[in-house]
C-alpha cells in the first residue's frame, strides 16, 4: 500500500472501524478517523499519529463541517452505523429517519464532498461497509435491511459514473461479526407485542452467531485489499461461509433461501 495515503475512516473508535486504523496506521498511512465526541476517548485508546475529528452521521450539518475541514482524501471508508431491530409494524418514524441518516444519507453526502478531489486527482477509492442481510433479508431487520440496500444501489450505479476518472467505490458486506454490535443494537418492541416471542428467537438466534462470527481484523484486511487493488472489486463478501450463500441464491428459488436464512435465526417460515 502506497504510505503517502489519506485515508478517513468513519467509526474508527471501535470494531471494524478500529481494526482498520490500526492497520493502515502501521502501513504509515495518514489516518483521519470519527467519533460523535472524540473528546471523550481516553487517551489510553487512542491510536498514535491518527486524527480524531467530530462527526455525528444523523447530522447533515455535522456532515458539512467535517467536509468543510478535511483537506485532501484519497480513500474514504463509510463504516460507522447503526444496528436496529424491531418488528417492520411498530418501528416508531423517528428511528427510522435516523437510521437512514446514519447508515445512508449521511455517508452519501460525506461522499459527495471528497468526490470532487479524487476525480481532479484522477485517483481515489470509496469504500461502503454495508451488510449480508442487504443480499439476505431477516425478519425484524427490515430497516437495517433496507439502510444497508441502499447504500449498496447508491454505490454500485456511483461506481459506473466514476471509474472513468479513476474513482472506484466498492461495498464490502460482512456477515456475522464478532464485535459486540448486539450490544449496541438499537431495538423496539411494542410492550404486550404480538412478535415478541419471534423478536427475542431472531435476537437470541443473532447474538449467538455474531459471538462465533469472523473477527474485526478479518473484516478490515478484505478492506484493505480493496483499497490496495489496481481495480477494485464491486462487491466484497466476508464471512458467515461467504461466498456459499451466494452460489445457493443463484440457484434456489427465493423463497426457499428466505425459509433458510429464517431457520438459522431459530424462525419457523
Amino acid at each position: 500500500m502506497n504510505s503517502e495515503l489519506t485515508v478517513l475512516v468513519t467509526g474508527g473508535t471501535s470494531g471494524i472501524g478500529a481494526a482498520l486504523v490500526r492497520k493502515l496506521a502501521d502501513r504509515g498511512c495518514t489516518v483521519l478517523t470519527t467519533s460523535r465526541d472524540p473528546e471523550r476517548i481516553p487517551q489510553s485508546e487512542r491510536i498514535p499519529g491518527v486524527r480524531y475529528l467530530q462527526l455525528d452521521l444523523a447530522d447533515l450539518d455535522s456532515v458539512e463541517s467535517l467536509g468543510a475541514e478535511l483537506g485532501t482524501v484519497d480513500v474514504l471508508v463509510n463504516n460507522a452505523g447503526e444496528s436496529q431491530s424491531g418488528p417492520f409494524e411498530e418501528l416508531p418514524s423517528d428511528a427510522i429517519d435516523r437510521l437512514f441518516h446514519t447508515n445512508v444519507f449521511g455517508p452519501v453526502r460525506l461522499s459527495q464532498l471528497v468526490l470532487p478531489g479524487m476525480r481532479e486527482r484522477g485517483r481515489g477509492r470509496i469504500i461502503m461497509v454495508g451488510s449480508m442481510l442487504a443480499s439476505f433479508p431477516l425478519a425484524h431487520r427490515s430497516s437495517y435491511v433496507a439502510s444497508k440496500a441502499a447504500l449498496r444501489g447508491f454505490t454500485t450505479a456511483a461506481r459506473q459514473e466514476l471509474s472513468p476518472f479513476g474513482v472506484w467505490l466498492s461495498v464490502v458486506e460482512p456477515g456475522s461479526i464478532a464485535t459486540g454490535i448486539g450490544n449496541r443494537r438499537t431495538k423496539y418492541l411494542s410492550p404486550g407485542s404480538v412478535y415478541t416471542e419471534d423478536v427475542r428467537t431472531m435476537l437470541e438466534h443473532l447474538d449467538d452467531n455474531e459471538r462465533g462470527g469472523i473477527s474485526a481484523e478479518t473484516v478490515a484486511t478484505t478492506i484493505v485489499t480493496a483499497i490496495e487493488a489496481a481495480r477494485p472489486r464491486e462487491f466484497y463478501a466476508v464471512g458467515s461461509r461467504a461466498p456459499l450463500p451466494f452460489l445457493l441464491k443463484r440457484v434456489l428459488p427465493r423463497a426457499v433461501m428466505s425459509r433458510i436464512v429464517a431457520a438459522q435465526h431459530g424462525l419457523k417460515r
